[in-house]
Protein backbone atom coordinates (compact mmCIF):
# COMPACT_ATOMS: atom_id res chain seq x y z
CA UNK A 1 0.00 0.00 0.00
CA UNK A 2 0.78 3.46 -0.28
CA UNK A 3 0.12 7.12 0.46
CA UNK A 4 -1.41 9.58 -2.69
CA UNK A 5 1.77 10.80 -2.93
CA UNK A 6 3.49 7.31 -3.47
CA UNK A 7 5.06 6.71 -0.01
CA UNK A 8 5.03 3.07 0.69
CA UNK A 9 3.05 2.12 3.95
CA UNK A 10 5.69 1.58 7.32
CA UNK A 11 4.94 -1.46 9.83
CA UNK A 12 5.55 0.96 12.53
CA UNK A 13 5.80 3.83 14.55
CA UNK A 14 8.83 5.00 16.90
CA UNK A 15 7.91 7.85 19.00
CA UNK A 16 10.76 8.82 20.90
CA UNK A 17 11.09 11.22 23.90
CA UNK A 18 7.68 12.26 24.44
CA UNK A 19 8.24 13.19 27.54
CA UNK A 20 6.74 16.18 29.63
CA UNK A 21 9.90 18.11 30.42
CA UNK A 22 10.42 18.21 26.47
CA UNK A 23 6.99 19.02 25.44
CA UNK A 24 4.79 20.64 28.20
CA UNK A 25 5.09 24.17 29.37
CA UNK A 26 4.94 23.83 33.02
CA UNK A 27 0.75 25.74 33.64
CA UNK A 28 -0.01 24.79 30.38
CA UNK A 29 -2.77 22.22 30.08
CA UNK A 30 -3.24 19.65 27.07
CA UNK A 31 -6.06 17.48 26.31
CA UNK A 32 -3.27 14.43 26.30
CA UNK A 33 -3.09 11.85 28.94
CA UNK A 34 0.24 12.08 30.86
CA UNK A 35 1.86 13.46 33.97
CA UNK A 36 0.31 17.02 34.42
CA UNK A 37 3.52 18.06 35.96
CA UNK A 38 7.05 19.07 34.45
CA UNK A 39 9.88 20.28 35.45
CA UNK A 40 11.52 23.66 34.84
CA UNK A 41 12.45 23.04 31.80
CA UNK A 42 10.92 24.62 28.68
CA UNK A 43 9.08 22.82 26.29
CA UNK A 44 10.86 22.79 22.43
CA UNK A 45 9.84 25.57 20.59
CA UNK A 46 6.60 24.27 18.55
CA UNK A 47 5.67 21.86 21.12
CA UNK A 48 1.90 22.32 20.71
CA UNK A 49 2.61 21.52 16.71
CA UNK A 50 4.68 18.58 17.45
CA UNK A 51 2.33 16.83 19.91
CA UNK A 52 -0.38 16.78 17.32
CA UNK A 53 1.47 15.67 14.43
CA UNK A 54 3.06 12.86 16.97
CA UNK A 55 -0.77 12.52 18.12
CA UNK A 56 -1.73 11.83 14.27
CA UNK A 57 1.04 9.36 13.44
CA UNK A 58 -0.17 7.60 16.75
CA UNK A 59 -3.92 7.41 15.61
CA UNK A 60 -3.14 6.16 12.69
CA UNK A 61 -0.97 3.84 13.38
CA UNK A 62 -2.94 1.96 15.75
CA UNK A 63 -5.93 2.17 13.50
CA UNK A 64 -3.67 0.22 11.07
CA UNK A 65 -2.67 -2.45 13.74
CA UNK A 66 0.85 -1.47 13.36
CA UNK A 67 3.78 -1.80 15.84
CA UNK A 68 4.19 1.23 17.73
CA UNK A 69 6.79 1.99 20.39
CA UNK A 70 7.23 4.66 22.57
CA UNK A 71 11.09 5.21 23.95
CA UNK A 72 11.57 6.71 27.24
CA UNK A 73 14.83 8.07 28.09
CA UNK A 74 16.56 7.61 31.25
CA UNK A 75 18.56 10.70 31.96
CA UNK A 76 21.07 11.13 35.15
CA UNK A 77 20.71 12.15 38.14
CA UNK A 78 19.29 15.71 38.76
CA UNK A 79 18.37 15.84 34.46
CA UNK A 80 15.01 17.25 33.77
CA UNK A 81 14.13 13.22 32.36
CA UNK A 82 15.66 11.93 35.53
CA UNK A 83 13.57 8.53 36.15
CA UNK A 84 10.50 8.66 38.54
CA UNK A 85 10.60 12.65 38.37
CA UNK A 86 7.05 14.11 36.58
CA UNK A 87 9.22 15.73 33.45
CA UNK A 88 10.64 11.84 32.74
CA UNK A 89 6.95 10.90 32.42
CA UNK A 90 5.68 9.94 28.82
CA UNK A 91 3.61 13.11 27.64
CA UNK A 92 0.97 11.02 25.15
CA UNK A 93 -1.37 8.05 26.35
CA UNK A 94 0.37 4.55 25.93
CA UNK A 95 -2.33 2.06 24.84
CA UNK A 96 -0.51 -1.20 25.90
CA UNK A 97 -0.76 -4.34 24.13
CA UNK A 98 0.70 -6.61 22.09
CA UNK A 99 1.63 -4.36 19.60
CA UNK A 100 2.54 -1.22 21.87
CA UNK A 101 5.43 -1.17 23.98
CA UNK A 102 7.13 1.49 25.97
CA UNK A 103 11.15 1.22 25.91
CA UNK A 104 13.57 2.90 28.49
CA UNK A 105 16.71 3.72 27.37
CA UNK A 106 19.73 4.59 28.91
CA UNK A 107 21.27 6.18 25.91
CA UNK A 108 20.70 8.40 22.62
CA UNK A 109 20.00 5.42 20.55
CA UNK A 110 16.92 3.71 21.14
CA UNK A 111 18.85 0.08 19.88
CA UNK A 112 21.66 0.35 22.17
CA UNK A 113 21.58 -1.71 25.65
CA UNK A 114 16.95 -1.63 24.57
CA UNK A 115 15.23 -4.60 23.31
CA UNK A 116 13.91 -2.59 20.91
CA UNK A 117 15.92 -5.17 17.94
CA UNK A 118 13.81 -8.06 19.27
CA UNK A 119 10.37 -6.30 19.24
CA UNK A 120 10.83 -5.06 15.83
CA UNK A 121 12.32 -8.36 14.58
CA UNK A 122 9.28 -10.46 16.01
CA UNK A 123 7.09 -8.36 14.51
CA UNK A 124 8.39 -8.94 11.13
CA UNK A 125 8.81 -4.77 10.64
CA UNK A 126 10.87 -3.75 7.32
CA UNK A 127 9.81 -0.22 7.33
CA UNK A 128 9.30 2.43 10.73
CA UNK A 129 8.76 5.88 11.02
CA UNK A 130 10.30 7.78 13.71
CA UNK A 131 9.03 11.11 15.31
CA UNK A 132 9.67 12.57 18.21
CA UNK A 133 12.53 14.32 20.60
CA UNK A 134 15.65 15.57 19.75
CA UNK A 135 16.17 15.82 16.58
CA UNK A 136 19.87 16.35 16.09
CA UNK A 137 20.36 13.76 19.29
CA UNK A 138 17.89 10.51 20.11
CA UNK A 139 15.79 10.80 16.63
CA UNK A 140 19.03 11.11 14.76
CA UNK A 141 20.81 8.41 16.61
CA UNK A 142 17.77 5.69 16.67
CA UNK A 143 17.17 6.68 12.63
CA UNK A 144 20.81 5.92 12.06
CA UNK A 145 20.64 2.52 13.91
CA UNK A 146 17.43 1.69 12.20
CA UNK A 147 18.99 2.60 8.49
CA UNK A 148 22.12 0.08 9.51
CA UNK A 149 20.09 -2.68 10.25
CA UNK A 150 18.56 -2.36 6.67
CA UNK A 151 15.08 -0.77 7.79
CA UNK A 152 13.20 2.12 5.30
CA UNK A 153 12.86 4.87 7.63
CA UNK A 154 10.77 7.85 6.98
CA UNK A 155 11.79 10.57 9.43
CA UNK A 156 8.73 13.25 8.75
CA UNK A 157 9.99 16.66 8.76
CA UNK A 158 6.96 18.18 10.74
CA UNK A 159 6.98 15.50 13.33
CA UNK A 160 10.10 15.43 15.08
CA UNK A 161 12.09 18.78 17.21
CA UNK A 162 14.20 20.24 19.61
CA UNK A 163 15.56 23.48 21.23
CA UNK A 164 17.89 26.11 19.72
CA UNK A 165 21.24 26.20 19.78
CA UNK A 166 22.22 29.26 21.58
CA UNK A 167 24.77 31.59 20.12
CA UNK A 168 28.19 31.84 21.06
CA UNK A 169 29.53 35.64 20.95
CA UNK A 170 32.32 35.54 18.65
CA UNK A 171 31.54 32.23 17.12
CA UNK A 172 28.01 32.00 15.91
CA UNK A 173 24.47 33.37 16.20
CA UNK A 174 21.77 31.63 17.35
CA UNK A 175 20.31 28.58 15.48
CA UNK A 176 17.02 27.81 15.51
CA UNK A 177 15.14 24.73 16.15
CA UNK A 178 13.91 24.31 12.92
CA UNK A 179 17.27 24.70 11.10
CA UNK A 180 18.88 22.08 13.58
CA UNK A 181 15.97 19.72 12.97
CA UNK A 182 16.67 20.39 9.23
CA UNK A 183 20.10 19.99 9.11
CA UNK A 184 19.88 16.74 12.03
CA UNK A 185 17.24 15.06 9.12
CA UNK A 186 19.77 15.91 6.22
CA UNK A 187 23.24 14.46 8.22
CA UNK A 188 21.72 11.37 7.84
CA UNK A 189 22.07 11.02 4.33
CA UNK A 190 19.59 9.98 1.28
CA UNK A 191 18.61 6.42 2.54
CA UNK A 192 15.85 8.28 4.78
CA UNK A 193 12.56 9.95 3.85
CA UNK A 194 13.19 13.08 5.44
CA UNK A 195 11.26 15.67 3.15
CA UNK A 196 7.67 13.66 3.45
CA UNK A 197 5.04 15.69 5.91
CA UNK A 198 3.17 13.33 8.46
CA UNK A 199 0.07 13.86 6.33
CA UNK A 200 1.70 11.65 4.06
CA UNK A 201 2.51 8.88 6.25
CA UNK A 202 0.86 5.39 5.76
CA UNK A 203 0.96 2.35 8.08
Amino acid sequence: MTSPTGTPACDALIVVDMQTAFVHRPGEHSGSSGSSGASGTDAVPGAAQLLDRVGELLDRARAAGAVVVHLQNDGPPGADDDPGTPGWELYLQVKPGPREHVIRKPRDDGFDATPLGEVLVSAGVRSLAICGVMSEMCVQATAKTALARGYRVVLPFDAHGTYDVPAVPGVADKIPAHVVSRVAAWALGDQPDITSPTSSVIF
